[in-house]
């Protein structure tokens, strides 16, 4: 079956509302999963917080940067992020194959930024699954999938938020309805970066808590751990692998698609994914004025600077420049571990960047990093074409890259 044909009928099929979903002609069971965040008090939006580690409290007060086009934007757009509801309690996907009880090995997938259907990731994790013989885990970023109110869909209402920008900003570019909801909130507060990904980060934790004390209902407690990554979902993952929280990932392997550099070196700009001015606020913040900004936020402060190493390599993956023999160290340690798939022409995540990352300075980690082109157009946001004039072209690139993720993961 051609990736065009499992596309159409996997989304045809998928939905949250079964619990289980039998794809009979796979021989692939789709499990919706109930999953409920104990991270979530991180997020901004209460006075006062406190680090259970170090046993510190801190307030915050997290003021809009542009307070007049913050009250042009529709009540949609100014909840607290703490309070809302999706993002706490939601479901997560898996994939297993329909004559296994329980998994002794899978794979999470993340997935990338402003991303609201899991659509073109179903095929990928059914053929992960064919291919290695892996439970699948689709898991969703915080306010990403369907960890977001449903008003940051709607297309009315974001083409609204869309035309408040323009009009504001007359050197805006690439603002569209697909990016208004999480441009005005990441140029509101650019801090949201860090917290949600942070959120994610333990959440991703959390879930292997569950398995490893051998109460999830699919996996064994002992079962392998393993990563398939695209774009920001890379940037995620290879903090958790650094990270390495209690030996989590000692025997795990991480496969990267399309993602892989520091944050300087993507280039987010967007219909899809952040309009030209969220972008400029996002890397102005992480990139140029951090430790300016971390004067006067405290509590970022301590979790990018003291005894937290998700902080640490979170803060060594943003500046190419900047920490970088902490970044390097870290790779060359995870040398075997780690395998990067980028496309030619990819002005997202460009190939050569996700080279000078994971390969270094020198050029001296051997991490293997593939680059590859296919014979038709494509991009960051939609390496696989859905168009029927595309079918086999389509469906010879979708083999050639998971054929090479799952021999590296398997």
């Amino acid at each position: 079956m051609t990736y065009l044909k499992k596309y159409n009928r996997l989304k045809s099929i998928f939905n949250y509302q079964s619990p289980l979903i039998k794809d009979t002609e796979a021989g692939i069971d789709i499990f919706n999963i109930e999953f409920s965040s104990d991270n979530w008090s991180l997020l901004p939006g209460s006075n006062k917080y406190i680090c259970k580690k170090h046993n510190i409290e801190f307030s915050e007060n997290l003021k809009q940067r542009e307070p007049d086009l913050y009250q042009l934007y529709p009540d949609a757009l100014k909840h607290e992020d703490c309070i809302i509801e999706e993002n706490r309690n939601f479901y997560y996907t898996l994939f297993k194959k329909s004559n296994e009880e329980k998994s002794n090995s899978f794979i999470i997938l993340l997935h990338g930024m402003n991303e609201k259907y899991w659509d073109k990731y179903l095929p990928w994790a059914e053929k992960l699954v064919e291919l290695t013989g892996k439970a699948v885990i689709l898991f969703p970023i915080a306010f990403h999938m369907n960890r977001s109110p449903s008003d940051w869909s709607h297309n009315r209402l974001m083409n609204g938020v869309s035309r408040n920008r323009q009009n504001y900003s007359s050197s805006i570019v690439n603002s569209t309805f697909a990016n208004a909801a999480i441009s005005a909130r990441i140029q509101e507060i650019p801090q949201r970066f860090f917290w949600s990904g942070l959120q994610t980060f333990f959440d991703v934790e959390q879930l292997l808590g569950i398995i490893k004390e051998g109460s999830h209902p699919l996996i064994n407690a002992d079962a392998k751990i393993d990563l398939f990554s695209y774009s920001v979902g890379s940037f995620l993952s290879e903090i958790l692998v650094m990270t390495n929280h209690n030996g989590l990932f000692d025997n795990s392997r991480l496969f990267t698609f399309c993602g892989g550099p520091t944050l300087d070196r993507m280039r987010p700009n967007s219909k899809y994914i952040l309009d030209s001015d969220a972008t400029i606020s996002l890397y102005s913040f992480y990139t140029e004025r951090l430790e300016m900004e971390l004067r006067n936020d405290k509590r970022a402060a301590h979790f990018l600077t003291s005894d937290h190493r998700a902080g640490k390599y979170f803060k060594s993956m943003l500046s190419y420049h900047k920490d970088l023999q902490v970044r390097e160290n870290r790779f060359r340690e995870l040398k075997d571990q780690i395998c990067a798939l980028a496309l030619k022409n990819d002005e997202v995540v460009p190939p050569n960047e996700v080279k000078n990352t994971l390969n270094g300075e020198e050029r001296d980690i051997p991490i293997h990093v593939d680059v590859k082109d296919f014979p038709y157009k494509y991009d960051h946001v939609m390496p696989f074409s859905a168009s029927p004039a595309l079918e086999l072209e389509v469906d010879a690139a979708f083999n050639e890259v998971f054929n090479i993720a799952a021999q590296f993961l398997k």
